[in-house]
């Protein structure tokens, strides 16, 4: 049973995004970075450029994982606990919407 971790999912995102840490990215850019990132490569497609990125060049992969995790930390909204991030995955619509509140009720992502 696979569980939904919307933090997961945008970390995925962010990490396949076009962003940098030298860009000194605010909460806004932050959030369009993973919105961009989602509507190019999907979730799914996002985790896949995270994965080969691991795999051609493991060392940056590792460090660019922490840096996004940071971030996505950082720009969290205040009190919003570490498992579940307020701002959903952008462009993924109802069906995510129906996953998590699913996943709150303690079912799956095979129940939507």
């Amino acid at each position: 049973m696979t569980r939904l971790n919307v933090n997961d999912a945008q970390c995925e995102a962010l990490f396949a995004s076009w962003l940098q840490r030298s860009d000194s990215p605010t909460a806004e850019r932050v959030a369009e970075a993973i919105s961009r990132a989602v509507r190019q490569f999907g979730t799914r497609g996002c985790a896949g450029q995270m994965a080969q990125e691991f795999v051609d060049h493991p060392e940056a992969a590792a460090d660019r994982m922490r840096w996004v995790r940071q971030l996505a930390a950082a720009t969290r909204p205040a009190g919003e606990p570490r498992s579940r991030a307020a701002w959903p995955i952008p462009g993924a619509g109802h069906r995510q919407a129906m996953m998590t509140q699913r996943a709150d009720r303690g079912g799956d992502e095979r129940d939507v």
